[in-house]
């Protein structure tokens, strides 16, 4: 059946089209301050760590009992418009327990910064949280996240040699991995997305760099233009050498995927910790 996307907001509106989508993101304000909490009594929990000079450079870090067997780095997602690291932190239990530290940044947010520049500072942020834990890291983002977290594994990413040397595996939650179908929605008033940005920072239009191993996760029940953005990055990668998989999980839509990450024996935990 032939299909053209008329309306551009909708094609890309989670929460209206998700049954009592509006309880998100409040869904996740206590769980995130309850593990926050219970991890400084724990004194496994290193807060508001600075990664640069604006006001939301900041990146929490939870630590496993013993020696981390690495480290994990979530960037979360709000379309570079919304949110910060507050509503996650609860995301960190599934790697936590299985014995990784984890980063989770917030960063500046458009329109007082280009995406472009929100990937300079998620890139800082990774290196500050490399320099606090050893080990081999992993990458995962959400939604917005998703595309900054591809974007770092790019040839063209701002992290450093070393660092891109150990990164071990990059997975993207209802990831956004070309941005120019958003320069046609109404939020590119504050994007401010335009051709040549669109084509410096969207990772289906760029080349991974060599090892590159990605996951494109999303759920089933999501809207047909982030079924579609999973599965372009890992058919185009795929094409250009690096190890991809697309996987759509049954039942599940765009905020409850991340569920996932709270249960240690998830398949998303395993495969992220793989």
């Amino acid at each position: 059946m032939r299909h053209r996307i008329m309306d551009w907001d909708d094609a890309y509106a989670n929460g209206p089209n998700i049954p009592g989508g509006e309880r998100w993101p409040d869904l996740w304000v206590v769980p995130a301050e309850n593990y926050r909490r219970e991890s400084l009594i724990a004194g496994s929990a290193e807060l508001d760590i600075a990664y640069g000079t604006g006001p939301r450079n900041q990146l929490d870090l939870f630590r496993p009992t013993g020696d981390a067997k690495g480290l994990v780095v979530f960037v979360h997602g709000g379309f570079w418009l919304r949110l910060d690291k507050n509503y996650w932190s609860h995301l960190a239990q599934g790697p936590v327990s299985r014995g990784f530290a984890v980063a989770l940044p917030s960063y500046s947010l458009c329109p007082s910064i280009r995406i472009s520049g929100i990937t300079i500072e998620i890139a800082s942020a990774i290196e500050r949280a490399a320099q606090l834990v050893d080990g081999p890291i992993r990458l995962i983002g959400h939604s917005a996240g998703g595309h900054l977290v591809t974007r770092m594994v790019t040839r063209t990413s701002p992290l450093s040699a070393e660092v891109q040397r150990r990164v071990a595996n990059t997975v993207s939650l209802s990831g956004l991995h070309d941005l120019r179908p958003l320069m046609k929605t109404s939020m590119n008033t504050q994007l401010k997305i335009d051709e040549e940005e669109a084509w410096r920072e969207s990772p289906a239009l760029l080349e991974p760099i060599d090892g590159t191993r990605v996951t494109c996760w999303v759920g089933s029940n999501e809207r047909s233009e982030f079924l579609r953005q999973n599965a372009l990055l890992a058919n185009i990668w795929k094409g250009l050498g690096a190890e991809t998989e697309a996987v759509e999980e049954p039942d599940r839509h765009h905020f409850n995927i991340l569920d996932a990450l709270v249960e240690p024996g998830h398949p998303l935990v395993d495969l992220l910790l793989s």
